[in-house]
């Protein structure tokens, strides 16, 4: 029988108030691409008590990691996202600092 990890936070200040975030992550790096193993251990970890997932665009888990979330919130593991701490990286040159300056401008533009 699994038991539920008590696992330490630290809170973070964010620009939505204090974040707490826990200081065990759970990588979700798939070097073996199967997708639906991954997706099935993500849940489980979370059955388990983890609450923080590392994921970068490079690993290619982004997605799976959502179906895994989305898998999670309707056994009803956790209530809400905002029970979840994610972390996504984005390599330098996939960056793209033109397009997202471009992006932020749209909302100013005239309709």
């Amino acid at each position: 029988m699994a038991t539920t990890a008590q696992i330490q936070e630290v809170v973070l200040d964010s620009s939505t108030g204090p974040k707490s975030m826990p200081m065990l992550t759970f990588g979700t790096a798939d070097d073996n691409k199967q997708p639906d193993t991954l997706k099935m251990v993500v849940v489980e970890a979370i059955k388990l008590g983890y609450r923080h997932f590392d994921t970068a665009l490079i690993y290619g888990s982004e997605q799976t990691l959502g179906e895994a979330i989305k898998e999670a919130l309707e056994l009803g593991l956790v209530d809400s996202k905002d029970q979840l701490f994610i972390i996504s990286k984005l390599w330098c040159n996939d960056a793209h600092p033109d397009a997202s300056l471009l992006l932020g401008l749209l909302p100013h533009f005239p309709h």
